[in-house]
């Protein structure tokens, strides 16, 4: 029987190891890239998706705290993707949590928060097909 995947993280993982076809070029096609999307993933999951959640739970309490924290990982963004010239899962899986902060905090500018980077590649993925069509005008935090 047909095997159901309901993490998303894992979701992307198993794409970009191939299961679907073509997703293994999600990647990013070189060792550096590839350590560039890694880096990218544990940011998201480890520090932005926790630190994102308290905030948006305390009603903006920590908002600082986030938007330090957004500031330090501003300088990542190779550009126009976050891991360079082509989408990777590092956009996939970052893009829902951070357009939601910028919908929820931002906007996410580099004059008010120091996030010139992040708001070019939100942008950037707000053009983009692929991005566009999971843009909604309402939604709901999933936790």
């Amino acid at each position: 029987g047909a095997k159901i995947l309901v993490d998303s993280e894992y979701i992307l993982t198993r794409i970009a190891d191939g299961v679907v076809e073509g997703g293994d070029a999600l990647r990013g096609g070189s060792d550096d890239v590839e350590d560039r999307v890694d880096a990218w993933r544990k940011d998201i999951n480890n520090k932005v998706k926790v630190v994102g959640k308290e905030a948006v739970l305390r009603g903006g309490k920590n908002v600082d705290e986030l938007m330090e924290l957004l500031t330090s990982i501003d300088g990542n963004v190779v550009g126009p993707y976050l891991t360079g010239e082509s989408v990777t899962v590092a956009d996939c899986s970052a893009f829902p949590m951070l357009w939601r902060l910028d919908q929820e905090f931002g906007p996410l500018t580099d004059e008010e928060h120091g996030c010139g980077n992040i708001r070019k590649w939100l942008d950037k993925c707000g053009e983009t097909d692929a991005f566009k069509k999971t843009i909604q005008s309402a939604w709901w935090w999933w936790w």
